[in-house]
């Protein structure tokens, strides 16, 4: 039987605050932050170096319109937001002209 008492979910917040600020210090680039963020968005967390890379290498532009075309399903309706993000941006940068 647990002889304490539960902390205070004040208290969780803190600690989780603090563990954000702590991986703060090592983003050090525009894209690692936005990969980073996409990650988050897109609720798949343990792929995130997957985000960095393409926030690095991929058009801005295309990430951003696969991203809205997942933000613009309707709540609830997608299981898995990443693999609809993954097969917007495949399809994206399939008909994109060639220079």
């Amino acid at each position: 039987m647990r002889q304490d008492k539960p902390s205070p979910i004040s208290v969780q917040l803190e600690k989780f605050k603090d563990t954000l600020e702590k991986r703060q210090k090592y983003v050090k680039m525009e894209y690692q932050s936005y990969g980073l963020e996409l990650a988050k968005e897109l609720q798949d967390w343990k792929n995130r170096s997957l985000y960095i890379r393409l926030a690095k290498n991929t058009d801005r532009k295309t990430l951003e319109i696969a991203r809205y075309f997942v933000k613009d399903q309707s709540p609830g309706t997608i299981k898995t937001p990443y693999k609809l993000f993954m097969w917007k941006l495949g399809q994206l940068k399939e008909n994109k002209p060639k220079i």
